[in-house]
């Protein structure tokens, strides 16, 4: 089986994210100008419910089979690999089909009582036997993980993204005439088919890579099960708390904000309108460089893990600053980009800019959510779960409390979410940091502070004054792109001379070898 390095397998997950970004915009926006603000909102007031589901029917367990198949690889020891994957596979297979039955029985209960909006029903039905093939797909994600191999997954999210686009267009068409709620149902539908097509890949990939039999003394190895389940459970419990906690978050989030805005006097159709607007239009946007960040996390847990089990703590040290560095870099662009054009990007991508006052509200916040996941994947990789757990709990906490207070607010209204949203990501990053601070002694560095603060400060005032060009030539897409090319360059120039990416990390990229 191919091993790739920290960076290698970093760059492999960044090409997939990023393709797989770029199909699932088209995918929004095909979406968006079929179903409009309500049929957005339906749709995204529904996926709450189904990531809480999933997360009690994985409980935690990929992470902690990344972790221990990282581990056990480190030190050559196949036979607990085996073991972990014996029981991964029989603890999965019963909790998805119970949280599959769960969310179908309570699915009319969710919509009617807490989302306030029946029209949900439908999608929650559609949506619900996604359940296990998502949870087994996760089984082996996660031992590819532990493996550093990232090529199976990325390949994988991938052909799930295209089946989901050639498929979506035709679902929503085709049930758009029943209402907004059946096309969002139709569009649920259309996620259930690029899963099921990744699992089917993701199983061949297994059986043909796979340095153990799975199957060989399946029940011998599940009656052994006693240590292994301690040693999963020890990780996949307290990831499983910071999992439940954001996604408790998540799903109480439409309900508390519906609750809220109706208390402000606004009416369900407007409450769901805006809803739409600020969670189909603005966070797809904020959200756009995690899969640089998410990448980096992916593929740092088992890094470190393995650096951790050979006591490498300068390896240690040396892969949170990298990822810290890595992540700014990858993001810092994004930040300054949304922030100054946030108007005319949503129009060209939406046809409407409504949500604008919410993406440059939030993008400078945002900031600290790129470097926020890598930092909670190195806690998770140092058997830190716990305190990673309780910050994500306080962040949860503050959301809700500073959501409650400002949304009621007439004066504040939908603002009062973008706000809380805002104040959480900057809590929690910090409470992580701390973490690692006090329990290992890593801290970032005031020269590498400073260079990012420059960083910044340059590229947004050279973004100021590409953007009064641009608001002199007549809102031209191509002289748009064309912009944010030269801003990007000035952008990239500025990284290299400041060395937040070094060279030899840069040498780690196939086609950038021979350049340096």
């Amino acid at each position: 089986m191919s091993k790739q390095t920290f960076i290698q397998g970093t760059i492999i997950l960044m090409i997939a994210g990023m393709i797989t970004r770029f199909l699932g915009f088209i995918n929004r926006i095909v979406i968006a100008r079929l179903m409009g603000e309500e049929g957005i909102g339906i749709y995204m007031m529904a996926l709450p419910t189904l990531f809480l589901m999933l997360t009690l029917a994985q409980i935690g367990l990929p992470i902690a089979i990344s972790k221990r198949v990282a581990e056990a690889n480190a030190n050559n020891d196949k036979e607990k690999i085996k073991k972990i994957l014996t029981v991964s596979f029989f603890i999965i297979t019963c909790t998805s089909i119970i949280f599959m039955l769960i969310m179908i029985l309570f699915a009319p209960i969710v919509a009617n009582y807490l989302l306030t909006d029946e029209r949900t029903l439908y999608p929650l039905l559609v949506i619900s036997p996604i359940i296990p093939i998502i949870s087994f797909t996760s089984v082996i994600k996660g031992y590819f993980q532990g493996m550093q191999n990232m090529k199976p997954q990325s390949f994988a999210i991938i052909i799930e993204q295209i089946v989901r686009i050639s498929s979506v267009f035709i679902l929503v068409k085709l049930c758009l005439p029943f209402g907004v709620e059946f096309a969002a149902a139709g569009a649920m539908l259309s996620i259930i088919f690029g899963e099921l097509v990744s699992l089917a890949y993701m199983v061949y990939k297994f059986k043909q890579q796979q340095v153990v039999r799975v199957r060989h003394k399946f029940f011998t190895y599940l009656k052994q099960y006693k240590k292994t389940v301690n040693e999963l459970f020890s990780i996949a419990i307290p990831n499983t708390g910071s999992r439940l906690i954001n996604s408790i978050s998540t799903f109480l989030e439409p309900i508390l904000v519906s609750q809220s805005l109706a208390f402000a006097g606004v009416s369900t159709a407007m409450a769901t309108r805006q809803y739409g607007e600020l969670t189909g239009y603005a966070l797809p946007l904020l959200f756009l460089p995690t899969f640089i960040t998410n990448s980096l996390s992916i593929a740092l847990l088992p890094s470190i893990a393995e650096a951790d089990a050979k006591n490498n703590h300068k390896l240690v040290h040396s892969r949170i600053h990298q990822s810290i560095r890595i992540s700014f870099a990858s993001s810092g662009l994004a930040t300054i980009v949304l922030s100054l054009f946030a108007i005319p990007i949503l129009t060209y991508m939406y046809g409407t800019s409504n949500a604008s006052k919410f993406i440059v509200l939030m993008a400078p916040f945002f900031l600290l959510l790129y470097i926020s996941a890598p930092l909670q994947s190195t806690l998770f990789a140092l058997d830190l779960a716990k305190p990673a757990m309780w910050n994500s709990l306080i962040g949860s906490i503050c959301k809700f409390v500073t959501l409650i207070v400002f949304t009621s607010n007439e004066k504040f209204g939908i603002m009062g979410v973008a706000i809380a949203m805002s104040a959480s990501v900057v809590l929690v990053t910090l409470l992580h940091l701390a973490t690692l601070y006090k329990t290992i002694g890593f801290f970032f560095s005031i020269k590498d502070l400073t260079k990012m603060s420059l960083l910044l400060i340059i590229t947004y005032f050279s973004g100021l004054i590409i953007k009064n060009i641009y608001e002199t030539l007549n809102d031209k897409l191509f002289v748009f792109l064309g912009l944010l090319l030269i801003l990007t360059l000035i952008y990239i120039i500025l990284l290299l001379m400041l060395r937040l990416i070094t060279k030899k990390e840069l040498q780690q990229i196939p086609i950038l070898k021979n350049f340096f």
